[in-house]
Parts: structure tokens; sequence; C-alpha cells
């Protein structure tokens, strides 16, 4: 059955889907009243933890003295991988990737120990006396060189379709390159925390900023040595995670619960944001190298990338990460015969991990930046050469890993966006500018997007959530998903209050806790609606059955006849309260509690093919960017930037526009100015704030249109038709990259395409700019 259809009446009109509400914290967060794990009130004999870091990027561990910092007033223990009581492994899908390292280190960063005292002053200071004997071995820094010397942290991924290399020899045109794009740190406000309170027998309590609690639970259990039901964890909220809290708060956590544990005494650790730069992972780095055969009209018939990926010295989420750059490399473009190969290279960097869109984005990158080199090599608009490949039953609708595009809104969001953003008159004034002014060039872009939702793994395409109602009406909702400032909560307790048809303040929102939902998938891969609100509902609508049943003989009607609105419930020309028919559940001895669980249909996925249908659905979008460059200095600025997101029909669409400008400027920050960088020794240098450049209020587009396309439910049965956002607006700000690129062509009249990696500092841009010019004075092709 539809899962609406059980909605009966109220699929007729909304009360709270469909509305802008304000997120749940809101107001918290502006007075300074919302509660994070560092807010929380300290219980006494509290220790602070910290860790001892390793200072070299690769080498043999020979041995650890502590005892200047056990000397050290209010220290109170110093731990190592010997103390570890369970497995000192926190792989979060192999094995092998150790809580402190054993007798290697293998980046600069690496834990080595951990040490618990009175105060966090303490604890640092006394970390700082941690003597490490270390004998430096020769570090491999370079994806290139780890690809060279087989240094692989993974198996490789190999996607084919068809002969692409025939495709390519055979084709009238054929290209080749190779794009660097690079990392990206998560930045994120609040930064690695986790509190742990131990409890009777071995029990533990870990209050994690985490978004995966049902991890951080397992691997906490493991490192333990004890079973899961001893480990309960819980996070109200997280001060920011975009996947930097996915696999590593695992980490965090199991430190603090081995000190917990063993002296059975609370246990802080909180991490500074110089250590969390280091000893955490980021966005993963790229090179790829491509070739491509066109016809001379533009179309594509066959493409060949070869994908580098940094996994740094672990494996950690590299494997998946792959995964989804393969399957998007496509984008919207029908690509015949394709051979994408994915390697995961092993460098003594940190372990690269989640971060929002999860290999999306670089492969989009990939493909954008192919489109943009080619058509220009071909005098072609890079327009018309998308125009020519987008999916549709003249090109092609099935993708290169075998998935059906269906409901496809590429044309959709691509007319909508170049008449909104008012295209072809803004080309012309960009170029006549630009012939007449050589220093401060402009450059205009525009792009699609097409992502694809669902984790590529489908066991993790599942989720679970609790509701009560109680005597009085107010309902109690807890569910597997995690808040981090996207608005989850608030747009699953829309879900339920539109079953109830009750007020939304009616309804209390709780802490996601593994004790109450159990072996839950991380809010991640823009699959937090979908999932947990689809399982609240399926809880919320089993508990209105049997309310049903109740107020059909209260009121003497038939069950049929009942109508739930404005907080009240109606049948044969009588009504009661919301809270007064809950009261005669309870005194009619009919449960008022409910445990909803749902999982994605429809999807299957072979992973040594990397064949079939990953994705429950795909959601489009697309963005015009306009930006200019100063010439002399690189500096660059985004002027405009005009959006339009395919949300489905959105269940809080000023939730989800919020969500489509943050992730649009996240991107744009990573394809600009936030810039890693790692120095011979393989040492992290961009370390906070004064040297690691994350977008200002001022580099925020003064003209900034965003928009939701209109009128377009779901075509899949996802909770009210609606579609995920949290990730896929990230990657339209690849506009403004290629914008970049588009004013450095702009110096050759349009005619060759700039040689531009991300992000585009204004280094980079001034080393494009000079490049350019050269090759004009050169003649270059």
């Amino acid at each position: 059955m539809n899962i609406q259809q059980k909605l009966g009446n109220l699929t007729m009109q909304r009360m709270h889907v469909g509305k802008g509400y304000a997120h749940d914290s809101a107001v918290k967060h502006v007075e300074g009243k919302a509660i994070y794990i560092d807010d929380m009130p300290e219980l006494p004999r509290t220790m602070h933890a910290a860790l001892v870091l390793s200072p070299v990027a690769h080498g043999s561990l020979n041995g650890i003295d502590a005892s200047e910092a056990l000397a050290l007033p209010g220290v109170i223990k110093v731990i190592t991988a010997k103390d570890v009581p369970g497995h000192n492994d926190v792989a979060p899908i192999l094995s092998g990737e150790a809580l402190f390292a054993e007798t290697t280190v293998e980046h600069v960063g690496h834990i080595v120990a951990a040490v618990a005292a009175d105060s966090f002053e303490i604890a640092v200071q006394a970390a700082r006396l941690v003597k490490l004997d270390i004998t430096p071995l020769e570090p491999v820094l370079d994806v290139e060189l780890a690809h060279k010397n087989k240094s692989y942290a993974l198996k490789v991924q190999h996607l084919i379709e068809g002969d692409a290399a025939s495709a390519i020899a055979g084709s009238e045109k054929q290209f080749e390159g190779t794009f660097r794009i690079g990392g990206q740190d998560h930045f994120y406000l609040e930064g690695q925390i986790a509190y742990a309170h131990p409890g009777e027998d071995r029990d533990v309590t870990v209050y994690s900023s985490t978004q995966h609690p049902s991890e951080v639970q397992h691997h906490v259990a493991h490192v333990l040595g004890v079973p899961a039901h001893a480990v309960d964890v819980q996070i109200r909220r997280m001060g920011g995670g975009f996947g930097g809290k996915e696999s590593h708060p695992t980490i965090i956590a199991a430190i603090a619960a081995i000190f917990a544990d063993s002296e059975k005494r609370p246990c802080r650790l909180r991490l500074r944001r110089h250590d969390d730069m280091m000893a955490t992972g980021k966005r993963h780095d790229y090179v790829i190298n491509w070739k491509l055969g066109v016809k001379a009209d533009g179309r594509i018939v066959g493409l060949n990338a070869e994908c580098l990926a940094n996994a740094g010295n672990v494996a950690d989420l590299t494997g998946p990460v792959i995964t989804r750059t393969l399957t998007h490399l496509d984008n919207c473009y029908s690509i015949p015969a394709a051979d994408f190969i994915g390697h995961a290279c092993k460098t003594n960097t940190v372990s690269n991990t989640a971060f929002r869109g999860f290999g999306g984005p670089q492969g989009i990158v990939a493909i954008e930046g192919i489109i943009d080199t080619v058509s220009r090599k071909l005098g072609m608009d890079p327009n018309h050469m998308r125009a020519v490949n987008y999916y549709g039953p003249d090109t092609g609708e099935k993708t290169p890993y075998d998935q059906p595009v269906v409901d496809n809104r590429i044309n959709d969001v691509v007319d909508r966006i170049l008449q909104t953003a008012e295209w072809e008159r803004r080309r012309k004034e960009i170029d006549a500018h630009n012939a007449t002014n050589p220093l401060l060039r402009r450059g205009l872009a525009m792009m699609p997007v097409k992502f694809g939702i669902s984790f590529n793994l489908p066991t993790l395409n599942q989720a679970g959530a609790l509701v009560h109602v109680y005597m009085d009406g107010s309902v109690h909702l807890n569910h597997g998903g995690t808040e981090m400032g996207q608005g989850l909560f608030t747009k699953v307790a829309q879900v339920v209050a539109e079953v109830f048809q009750i007020d939304a303040d009616k309804i209390k929102i709780t802490a996601t806790n593994t004790g109450k939902v159990p072996n839950t998938s991380a809010t991640a891969a823009s699959t937090g609606s979908d999932l947990n609100g689809a399982a609240a509902f399926k809880a919320a609508s089993e508990i209105k059955a049997r309310m049903i049943e109740v107020a059909a003989k209260q009121l003497d009607a038939n069950p049929d006849d009942i109508i739930f609105a404005d907080n009240s419930i109606s049948g044969n020309g009588k009504s009661m309260t919301f809270a007064e028919l809950a009261n005669r559940c309870w005194f009619n001895r009919v449960s008022l509690s409910a445990a909803g669980h749902y999982a994605t249909p429809e999807i299957h996925w072979n992973a040594a093919t990397l064949k079939g249908r990953p994705f429950y659905y795909f959601t489009y979008g697309a963005a015009v960017a306009e930006v200019a460059i100063d010439t002399l200095t690189g500096e660059t600025r985004c002027l405009r930037a005009d959006i339009v997101q395919d949300c489905g029909k959105p269940i809080n669409p000023a939730i989800d526009l919020g969500q489509v400008e943050g992730a649009f400027v996240q991107g744009m920050g990573w394809l600009t100015c936030e810039e890693l960088w790692w120095d011979k020794e393989g040492a992290l240098r961009t370390l906070g704030p004064s040297t690691y450049k994350i977008p200002g209020s001022r580099d925020v587009p003064e003209i900034f249109n965003v928009a939701i396309l209109d009128d377009k439910p779901n075509h899949e049965n996802t909770i009210f038709r609606s579609k995920a956002v949290g990730e896929p607006p990230l990657m339209l700000a690849i506009s403004v990259w290629l914008a970049l690129r588009d004013a450095v062509s702009s110096i050759s009249g349009g005619r060759l395409a700039a040689n531009l990696d991300a992000p585009a500092t204004p280094e980079r841009v001034l080393f494009a700019v000079e490049d350019m010019k050269q090759r004009v004075t050169a003649g270059s092709e």
C-alpha cells in the first residue's frame, strides 16, 4: 500500500507538512541556550582527557615514556594500545584500523596515547610531556607517487559499460587531460567531543557528538570487550557534522570510555581545533586522468576515467566514497561506453573520510571540467555540449551502472535557471565587458546536477522510530536520525504532527538514543528525512489506527468516518479532543506506543561489478554563477548565483532553502579558498582559521537567488513525496569554479580552456591567468 494512503482524509489538507516551520532549536541557538555536550553540567570527579599525537609522518614506534606526564600533579592515567581492554580496532567497515598506534606511526597526528587528568589544562600540558621514541621512515605524501608504487588501502574498483577504448579510438575527436581536486576540512563549529559516564558492572553511557550513534555504540563495546547492550550512546544535537562525525567520533568516544571504564569516573574528551584538524580526516583529494571520444557535434561516445583518491593511512570510508565518485562521473550526461576505475591510494596523511557529497562532488567536478575543456577545443558553447549529451530518449536513459534515469528533470531545472538567471542577456553583457576590461575580467557558467539518493550499500537504507502518546495528549518522539543543524528533527516532528493532526508543539523531540532505537544507520547520504520520517510515520500511523477504533466506539461512529483535524477527533456529528481520546485509550487499555521501521524498497547493488540500482531516486538542480577576477592579483569574487533545486514536494521549504544556501557556500569554499597544505615532512600547516580560509559572510554572493522547483512531487513513494536536500546543492557550487575558468578563458576570447585546478585560490587563478596569456601569445590551440 502507498505509504500516504494510510493517512486517509489527511491527504486532502495538510496541517503541517509543506509549511515553513522554524528549526526547533532556532531560538535556543540565538539565545545561547541550546545545550551541546561541552555545555552539559560536569559530574563530580570528572576526568578530562587529551591526546598524544605523532609528530612524524611515518616511523617505527620504539617506545613511549610517560613518566614526566604521570609525575605532573593532577594527572590520573596515561593509556596506550596495551591498555585497551578489548580490541584496538575502530575500522568502520573493514578491520585493522587501530585506535592507538602500536608499532608504527603513519601520519602526523596519529594517536599514540591519551592522558586523563583533573582538568583539561593539566591533561593538555601532560600530553606534551609524553616522550615518543620514533625512528623516522620515508613517507609517501603524494597520491600519484602512491599510485606509482602501487600503495593502496583497498582493492581497485572498476566500472565498465561497453568498450570505451574502442569507442574512443574510433571517435571523430579524442581528448585527454588531468584534473587535480583538493580536499576539504569539515570545520564544524563544535569540535569532536565525547563524555563517558560509567555505570554498574561495566556499563557506560556515552554522550558523543556523532552522526552515527549505533556505530559508536558497537565500536566502544568492541574496544572495551563488552556486549553492545552495555553501551548506551546519546546525542541531542551537534554543532555541525558534514560527514566528519560519521566514523571518527568512534575514536574520541572509545578513548573517553576506556578511561571511564578503568577508573570508574566520568571522562570528557574534547579536541582543540589544532588537534582536531591534525587527527581527523577530510574530504578526499583526487587526481583524475581522463580520455574522451566525441562526435564532431560534441556527442560523447566513450569516456575513460582513472580516479586516484587519497585514502590517507587507512581505508576508513574510502571504498564507498570511490563507489559514489564512479557512479557520479556521468552527472547528467549519457555515456554509452564507460571505463571508470578507482584506486584508494595509501599515503602517510590522516585517513580521509565522509564529507557532504561523499565522493559524488569529485566525480561531477571531473565531468563538468571535461565538458568545459572539450567544448572550447571544439569551438562550441559549453552549454550546447551539455545539452546534446543530457540523458533522454535520443541519447540514452540508462547510467553506466545500469540504473534507468526515470522522472528525468534535467531540462526542467536547466530551462528554469537559464530563464530566471537571464542567461542570454548577461552572457552578451559579460562578453562585452571582457572585450574592453583586461584587468578585471568576469566569468559566467551554468551547470546541472543529477545526484543519487540512498546509501550505496542497500543494508544501510533502513531506520527506526519510537512514538509514545501520553494520557494528556502530548507526544514523545525518538528516532535513529541525528540533528546537526540541518533541521531533521523539525521535519520528522512535522510528519508525526501531520499524522495526528495536532499542533507541533505537542510533540517532544528527544535526543537520539541507542537504548530507544537500536541498530540505526548514520545520518548521512542525504537520507535522514526519507528514512527517519518514514519510520516515524509508520509508528504514528500504527498508534493512530488503534486510536481510531477507540474513537469509533466513543463517538458511536464507523471507523472509516473518524476524522482527525485541528487537535480534535470527530465522527457521527460528535467530537472530542486529541487529549481526551488519548485518555480514553489508556482507560480502555489500548497501547499508545509503537516502534516503526522503514526499509527503502527496490534498491540493489552488485559491489563486484558496480552494477544495479543503488539509488531509490535522483534529485536535480541547476545553477548559474557570475564571478570577477583581478588578473593582477588572482583575487576573485562571486558576484551572483542563481539556483533552482528539485526538492520534490518539500516537507519544510524554509529549512530546505537554508540547506541549499549553506551547501552552495560550503561547496564554493571547497572549490575556491579552502586549501589544505602539507609541508615536505608531512605536517599539515593549515591548522586553524588563521591559515585555513573558510567562506565568510562577505564571500556569499551579493545577489543570491535560490528557488525550489515548483509542483514536482517525487516520482517515488517517499515520505509525502519529498526529496533529499542535504548534499545535492553543494555540487551546484561547481558553477563558481566553471565561471572562474570562463573568466580566465576570456583572455583568449573563450577559445582556450583554462588550466585551473581546484581549489581555485588566488595563487592558482594568477598562475592560470599567466599561463593563458602565454598560450595566447604562442598561438596555442
